[in-house]
């Protein structure tokens, strides 16, 4: 690794000790710019779309890295002390079974409403249509995601593991919102 990035990385773990939620918010936000950003992209945008890719900074900021660190403080709290794959496994379902279907239907709401700013009533008719698909698919992919997290990632680093994979996740929903809006123009 280069001196640069030790000194970017040492620098951010500064941060990240004396100003957790602050560190994770903006990290949690500018991922969500660069995934928008990439995601523009591969959908094939010829000029990249400024307003969209920082509402969507926005959401990563103001929502995705602070419900990220209340979140996990709040599994740790739960199951303080206890080890083992039987936790990680209680971990994975409950977060399957509350923050994800959660956190899916939010953000569909938030890029119908907010990002594309489409009336309600066109937004609730398309998170009718497609989140039972993109919440199986989700449930495909991140518990996998979360028992990595919670089996081998320390607390303090959780989020920004788990905000870098959603970055991943989040262009796969672009893109799933996209063909959505192209279909039906």
């Amino acid at each position: 690794m280069s001196d640069f990035a030790k000194d970017a990385w040492r620098k951010y773990l500064i941060q990240l000790q004396a100003h957790p939620l602050r560190t994770k918010a903006i990290t949690a936000g500018v991922l969500a710019g660069c995934s928008d950003a990439i995601a523009q992209k591969i959908s094939g945008v010829k000029r990249l779309q400024f307003r969209r890719l920082l509402l969507l900074m926005l959401y990563g900021f103001g929502y995705g890295g602070p419900f990220g660190h209340f979140f996990h403080k709040l599994m740790d709290a739960i199951f303080k002390g206890k080890k083992g794959n039987s936790t990680v496994a209680k971990k994975v379902l409950l977060e399957q079974l509350t923050s994800s279907p959660w956190n899916n239907f939010l953000f569909m709401s938030y890029y119908g409403l907010v990002v594309e700013g489409r009336p309600w009533k066109l937004v609730k008719q398309k998170v009718g249509k497609d989140y039972p698909t993109i919440q199986l698919t989700a449930w495909k992919f991140w518990p996998i995601v979360g028992w990595v997290n919670y089996q081998y990632v320390p607390l303090q680093f959780r989020v920004l593991f788990s905000t870098f994979i959603a970055s991943c996740w989040s262009i796969f929903l672009n893109l799933k919102a996209r063909s959505a809006v192209i279909k039906n123009a």
